[in-house]
This record gives C-alpha cells, structure tokens and sequence, in this order.
C-alpha cells in the first residue's frame, strides 16, 4: 500500500428523481430482506475496502435517506450527506429565472468538496455495479502515487442493457493500453433483435455497436486534485450553457474527463468488470433486477440480510 495515500472514500450520487422511472427509484426495495440497490454498492464498497461514503443528496431528501442508512450501511461504512443547491455556484454566477434543474453529475461531485481530502470513487445510487468494480476501483485508488492517475470501471456493452427500451449509454474509445480516449454519448441504445442499435433521428436510420463495446456506466475513480480540476471547469461549462441551454443545461462528467484528458492533466486507466449491470431504467426493469439479486444471494455471493448487527461482529 502506498502510505502516503488517504483512504478513498465513496461518492454516490443519488440527488436525480429518475423521471422515465416514475418516483423516488432509489428508495424502492428490490432485496429479500427490504435490500434498496444502493445497499448492495455499499456492501460490496465495504467488502473492498471503503470506509466511507458520501451521498448526494437534495436537501428535502435528507430525512428519508437518513432513516434508510443510517442504522443499516451506516453501523459498517461511516455515511455522510451533502446537498446538490442550484444556487451552489461559482461567485459571479447565479441561477436564470425559471430554472429548477441542478447542474449535472459534475455539480452533484463538487457538493462533496469540502468532505473529501483523498482520492474519491464515484458511483450513481440507481445502478448495481457488481462486486468485482468495487475491488478494482478500490486497490487502484489505494495504490495511485500521483494525481494524474484516474480510472474508470469499463463494462461490455451487451452487459449494460434493458430488454424494456432504450437507454444512454457512453460508448468508450480505449487505447491498445488500456486508457480511455475519448467516450460518444449514444442517447437511444437498445437491443433490436440480436444486435445492439442506436438512433440519432428518432429511429429513421440505425447504427450496430459491437456487443463488446466499453461502456461507461458513470463508475469513476479521480485523484483528490481532480475535484480542484473540476471546480476550475465550471465557470466555463456554466458559460456555455447560459448561452445555449439556461434552463435544461447539464455540467457531465464525460465532458469533465474529455477535458482532462485532452489536456493530458489526468490519464484514465480503463478497469473491466465481467459483471452484468443492474438497474431500474423503467418500471418493468424492477422484477428482473429482484431475480437477479436473489440468485446472486441464492448462489451466496451475498448473505440474505446484507446488514446484520454491527461492524464488529465478524463479517
């Protein structure tokens, strides 16, 4: 282990109210034992290693989280909140009249600036991510001596899919090396027959993806001075989008790594999962991802009660 490195420490994003879903998708229980998605990225982040996360959060959403974590993950994996505020801006900037969207993924990291003084991995809180990412992301950011050294959790793409509709997916550009290069938001993605399909004109022409395309699902790994890097991005993104979009505008990540990396600021070291992907994209996604995670507890690779007692009992 590199001693010079602090513990990394988790970031989730949970502050979306996934609108094709139709309500709050993270509060809705999908284990045997009332299990949410997010405890099962906690309970793997845990297994790996973490000792802390940081949930994203809106501020009316507090109580609900709190009642939820606070006395399952949260006697194993110290929890914190911070709270994405449209009104969290750089000095100079301020919210146009009408908007009541948040400012993006970027925006949701940068709420947990003040908590984070090491290297951080970042995760959505709607998605299962499978335990092999969390012990990848986790020993790589332990051992990263510098901090220009990234990474981000890669999946094949046929992994990645609904068989309920279209979904947007990043579809990742890697070096013979193992390095991202660049990554292509497909907005419309989905299976059409055997082969994976994307439209950009509302399904007048499609296009084939290789099945084993990289995926980006949104699991990153940064160095703690990324979150300066980020911060300095800002008032340009929010530039841009004052001048294009004011009221629907979004600061990604994607766009945040893109410029990193054309910048050569930070190199992102691209870390496969052969894990499937999980996640509640529609409604009907629910009864697949219940399957899903009770075979994976059938099978054993998690206990029927994820969060049972304390964290010193042996686990």
């Amino acid at each position: 282990m590199n001693h010079n490195t602090k513990e990394p420490v988790l970031i989730i994003m949970a502050a979306g109210m996934g609108s094709r879903y139709g309500g709050l998708k993270q509060m809705d229980p999908i284990g045997s034992g009332g299990e949410l998605i997010i405890d099962f990225s906690l309970y793997d982040a845990f297994m790996a290693g973490f000792k802390k996360a940081i949930f994203i959060i809106k501020k009316d959403m507090e109580a609900d989280f709190r009642s939820l974590m606070d006395n399952k993950a949260g006697n194993f994996i110290d929890i914190e909140y911070a709270f994405q505020e449209l009104s969290d801006l750089p000095t100079g900037y301020h919210v146009p009249s009408g908007r009541e969207k948040p400012w993006g993924t970027c925006q949701a990291v940068l709420a947990a600036r003040h908590l984070v003084d090491g290297p951080f991995a970042v995760i959505n809180a709607d998605d299962f991510y499978g335990a092999d990412a969390f012990h990848k992301i986790y020993d790589f950011l332990i051992a990263a001596e510098d901090d220009s050294k990234c990474c981000m959790i890669g999946y094949r793409l046929e992994n990645t899919l609904t068989e309920n509709g279209h979904v947007s997916r990043g579809i990742c550009d890697v070096s013979e090396d193992g390095f991202l290069i660049g990554i292509e938001e497909r907005t419309n993605i989905m299976w059409v027959d055997e082969e994976i399909m994307f439209t950009e004109d509302e399904g007048k022409t499609w296009s084939r993806v290789p099945k084993n395309a990289v995926a980006s699902m949104n699991f990153w790994g940064f160095s703690k001075g990324i979150m300066n890097e980020i911060s300095e991005q800002f008032p340009a993104a929010l530039d841009k989008i004052q001048k294009e979009n004011p009221l629907k505008g979004e600061f990604f990540l994607p766009a945040a790594v893109a410029q990193l990396i054309n910048e050569s600021k930070a190199r992102f070291q691209v870390l496969m999962s052969q894990d499937k992907w999980h996640g509640v994209t529609y409604r009907e996604d629910r009864a697949s991802v219940v399957s899903a995670i009770q075979s994976m507890k059938d099978k054993g690779i998690y206990p029927e009660i994820l969060w049972r007692g304390s964290r010193n009992e042996d686990y």
